[in-house]
């Protein structure tokens, strides 16, 4: 077993409730990739493609847009961040000028 996967380092989790802990597609969470959620389901839907890489295509349309939706979300977090420097930078400025 891969030292990094051991039970103490996962505290009460053993490595196969680890696995489970992920946090599953939600439509509300990802609607920008609801049609890519549903065409992956609807392929796992039907077990032997899932086992036969029958799947893979759709696995990997979902990764890219959800990978899309991530960077967008990224870089909107960081114009915001550093627009909100700006303003504390500013705010510090008037301080030490009074």
């Amino acid at each position: 077993m891969h030292p990094q996967l051991t039970e103490k380092k996962l505290g009460s989790h053993s490595p196969v409730q680890a696995c489970i802990l992920h946090v599953r597609l939600t439509n509300e969470f990802h609607a920008v990739c609801l049609e890519f959620i549903q065409a992956l389901d609807a392929c796992h839907a039907d077990g032997w493609s899932r086992w036969t890489g029958g799947c893979n295509q759709a696995k990997q349309d979902l990764n890219m847009c959800l990978r899309k939706e991530r960077v967008d979300r990224t870089t909107k977090n960081r114009e915001q961040a550093k627009a909100k420097r700006e303003r504390i930078e500013y705010a510090w400025k008037e301080l030490r000028e009074d």
